[in-house]
């Protein structure tokens, strides 16, 4: 878990101050890690300590750096990559399906250079952390939570000191966020895959390539809890538009 504590650049701050926003830089944005030497970014935190990039361009630097997508882009289902984003970079979770699928598009179409700016360059990052305040997890407050659904979905993402976003691929949130539920708050836990209580889901897909031939303006996909990631992978590459998601009683 990364500090909640505000950490802010000035231009007053020592040597000592400098090095503990580095630090701080690193574990928001790459999810607790352990960085080894090799894999420091020595131009951009000599570029911060002599003042000539603001901390939002080192944290831009760390979450384009090859540690981040490695770990994150390449390693993770999308769904996983995209929520990490919000965390890492927002300090939030998201909010809704509308949310998740803009930033799936955006990775699809633009690639990762893209998807990385939408998070830095926006109003909303802007407004919490401005140039020179270090990124915090900041998803438990009403501020960062239009809907009280945020603060499962937090928790969901945080589970703790001891956690290493890396270390979980699959995606926490994709089944209450595309459902519009809250996330239930338990230890976590192994899932049982194929067995009879597993949830199903009935996914709804309007403009996908794979349909034109049969001239069908929406598609209709049943699919159980273990496939939705894939599944909706699928209709995102095709340029689908998924219309609703439902859990099948």
């Amino acid at each position: 878990m990364a500090s909640s504590t505000i950490l802010e650049l000035w231009p007053t701050s020592d040597r000592a101050e400098i090095q503990t926003i580095i630090r701080a830089v690193y574990k928001q944005v790459l999810g607790n890690p352990h960085v080894m030497e090799s894999e420091r970014l020595v131009t951009a935190e000599s570029q911060l300590c002599d003042h000539s990039i603001t901390v939002r361009e080192f944290v831009r630097a760390v979450a384009k750096s090859e540690f981040y997508r490695t770990r994150y882009f390449e390693s993770c289902a999308p769904y996983r990559f995209v929520e990490l984003n919000f965390l890492h970079l927002l300090g939030r979770a998201p909010q809704d399906q509308r949310e998740l699928s803009e930033h799936i598009v955006r990775c699809v179409a633009e690639g990762y250079d893209s998807e990385i700016d939408s998070y830095i360059d926006s109003s909303e990052y802007q407004a919490a952390f401005g140039e020179n305040i270090v990124p915090y997890y900041r998803g438990r407050s009403s501020e960062a939570n239009p809907k009280q659904v945020g603060y499962n979905r937090m928790f969901a993402l945080d589970r703790g000191p001891a956690q290493v976003d890396s270390a979980v691929q699959a995606s926490q949130l994709v089944y209450a966020v595309a459902t519009n539920s809250a996330n239930e708050i338990k230890p976590s836990s192994a899932t049982v895959i194929g067995s009879g209580t597993e949830k199903r889901f009935k996914i709804l897909v309007s403009g996908s390539k794979f349909d034109s031939p049969r001239r069908i303006s929406v598609t209709e996909y049943i699919v159980p809890a273990s496939k939705m990631t894939p599944q909706i992978q699928r209709i995102n590459r095709t340029s689908g538009k998924i219309v609703s998601i439902t859990e099948i009683a």
